[in-house]
């Protein structure tokens, strides 16, 4: 157990220090090649040139530039507008729209924080207009973002797929049925909160407003439904589709919005580099962990300390859930899958636990570390565009915090609310 002992004390040294996460994972794979006596540097500069050397992985990139696009193009604002027109007569309608909206763009961007950034900044000062409270608004949009990782196409589904092997496809269309029970169980509580802070909006339009905002609204509407309708028929992969996605935006914004420029390209392109660089380099260095982790037989390790459960699926879950919450509000999404994926994937498989339910689950536990303190990465984005602090934030979020992770137990208790969906879309 010696290897384990060294991982884990090399991540809890580095990580309160404040390190980089890509430069934590690197300092990991040093300690770990050391301990194993293997002293030639080339092994972990091979391992991190060979991890991203996966076609899977391109779909990263593409996608982010699609976010990048969509922020800049006006297909946010259509989404709320259409949203508006579905919901926002409701009483307490614009909670319902940020719900509603976040869904739909899940199927656009996969990021939780593309989410955050491009519907918070919206949908913030509209709330706020209307009389919601900073905190309750900004809650309710940043709880919205974690369905963006669950819902296809999910950025963090392909990190995971491609790192323990799993089908990228099968994982996006087990995420579809969850990503849609999650936000209809954020509108019930919704529901609740709407008449325990006293809202009482309403927004009505005549046919022909509504008839307006549906036909400016369809082409930014037939995205995810072309992304997700092309994977699932075959017409093209995981990848091909986040190019799709890219050549889609474009289109749309440059030439049917015409809210961004040819000359806007540049920048674009930039931002979407920058974040796919960041993303990138955490993958590379979690490669290079991955493979000694590998060598070092740490998951068959994994496998008979948690050997006891494994004869019970459903306390293994438990027990790993609570572990991955845990790790989830000390450490981000990207890195949390990266480094305990490759171990845990082969635990539940001895467990006979479907991997790809699995998967669904443990991103979504993870994606649910974003909005919880200390490091909720989507919680401070919140806070900048909210303009509230961290501590009226976090009071804001915590009904609907407990309501994903009820959800999440939910899952768990019940994975054939996964597996069910995932065969009827396979």
């Amino acid at each position: 157990m010696g290897a384990v002992v060294v991982f884990l004390v090399s991540l809890a040294v580095t990580i309160p220090l404040g390190v980089p996460i890509a430069f934590v994972l690197a300092l990991c794979a040093l300690a770990l090649m050391q301990f194993m006596g293997l002293n030639d540097m080339t092994i972990i500069s091979q391992n991190m040139v060979m991890g991203t050397n996966n076609a899977s992985l391109l779909a990263v990139p593409f996608f982010m530039l699609a976010g990048e696009v969509m922020a800049r193009g006006g297909l946010s604002e259509r989404i709320v507008d259409f949203c508006n027109i579905i919901v926002g007569r409701v009483k307490g309608g614009l909670g319902y729209v940020a719900i509603l909206a976040s869904m739909i763009f899940a199927g656009l961007s996969g990021s939780a924080v593309a989410d955050a950034a491009a519907l918070g900044g919206i949908l913030i000062p509209l709330m706020v207009k209307n009389g919601y409270s900073r905190d309750r608004s900004t809650g309710i949009v940043c709880s919205g973002a974690v369905i963006a990782p669950i819902i296809p196409p999910s950025i963090p589904m392909i990190v995971l797929a491609t790192t323990c092997g799993l089908s990228v496809s099968k994982m996006f269309m087990a995420g579809l049925i969850p990503g849609i029970i999650l936000g209809l169980c954020l509108m019930i509580c919704w529901f609740f909160v709407v008449r325990h802070d006293g809202y009482n909006d309403r927004r009505t339009y005549t046919k022909a407003e509504a008839l307006k905002i549906l036909k400016g609204s369809l082409p930014a509407l037939f995205m995810p439904v072309l992304i997700v309708g092309g994977i699932r028929m075959g017409i093209f992969t995981p990848t091909e589709a986040g190019a799709f996605a890219v050549v889609y935006a474009l289109i749309i914004s440059v030439f049917v919005y015409r809210e961004m420029k040819l000359s806007d390209l540049a920048d674009v392109f930039l931002e979407g580099a920058k974040s796919t660089g960041i993303v990138m380099l955490i993958v590379a260095c979690a490669s290079a962990v991955g493979w000694l982790i590998t060598v070092a037989q740490i998951p068959a390790k994994v496998v008979t300390l948690l050997s006891p459960l494994i004869v019970h699926p459903l306390a293994l879950l438990l027990a790993i859930n609570l572990f991955l919450f845990i790790m989830g509000m000390i450490m981000d999404l990207t890195p949390n899958l990266l480094i305990f994926g490759p171990i845990l994937v082969p635990v539940v498989k001895a467990a006979g636990i479907d991997p790809i339910v699995f998967g669904v689950i443990m991103v979504l536990n993870l994606t649910i570390g974003l909005i919880t303190p200390p490091v909720g990465t989507v919680l401070y984005l919140g806070c900048s565009i909210g303009d509230v602090s961290f501590s009226r934030i976090v009071k804001g979020i915590m009904p609907f915090l407990v309501t994903e992770v009820a959800a999440l137990l939910l899952f768990t208790f019940f994975p054939q609310l996964i597996s069910v969906p995932m065969g009827w879309l396979t």
